[in-house]
């Protein structure tokens, strides 16, 4: 059996398995918009877009974030799909989302920040792509006919739970990285001489 320390410290085999995982929510986000799921049909593709952006933007295909990450962002994707805890899903994909955004600013960019403030900035972008998300459920609600949003209250739940699972996330991988060093760390470094 493979252990979990080799399958992290394998860039090859990280985007491998990154790459499966991609393409999972990536037919997820075929099935939610075949399914007239279009707003998290969406979602998914972003997802999908964002977590492929360094592969496609080097042309490297191993230039992924690292796996764990992908699967709590397929695992919510697959969920909310198959219509299973669609809250909780919603809620885990966003504050995904948000974190797989920021790793990549860490990783494959000139930007560098310390793990507390990326775990911090990895909180406030999960509400602001929670923002994002209530303004598109309220345009859909209202031009589509769907029914998102009940109540005020319910908003403000959403927001307080998202915001708890996104720091909660953040605190899990910053532990993660400090225990596993991910593969990217140091074999591709960054040429800061632009």
């Amino acid at each position: 059996m493979v252990r979990l320390r080799a399958v992290v410290h394998n860039e090859w085999m990280n985007a491998l398995i990154s790459w499966v995982l991609t393409g999972v929510v990536a037919l997820a986000a075929v099935k939610s918009l075949l399914s007239d799921a279009v707003l998290w049909g969406g979602v998914a593709l972003l997802i999908v877009l964002i977590a492929a952006m360094p592969a496609l933007t080097t042309g490297e295909w191993t230039m992924m974030v690292p796996w764990p990450l992908l699967i709590v962002a397929a695992t919510a994707t697959i969920s909310r799909t198959l219509g299973m805890y669609m809250e909780v899903a919603g809620y885990f994909a966003v504050a995904a989302l948000a974190l797989i955004v920021v790793i990549e600013l860490d990783a494959f960019t000139p930007v560098k920040m310390t793990q507390r403030f990326a775990v911090a900035f990895a909180a406030l972008l999960t509400l602001a792509i929670q923002g994002l998300w209530t303004i598109a459920q309220y345009y859909s609600d209202l031009w589509l006919g769907t029914q998102f949003l009940h109540s005020q209250r319910e908003l403000q739940v959403d927001i307080v739970i998202v915001t708890a699972i996104g720091i909660s996330m953040s605190v899990v991988f910053e532990w993660y990285v400090e225990k596993v060093e991910h593969v990217e760390s140091h074999a591709h470094p960054i040429d800061n001489d632009f």
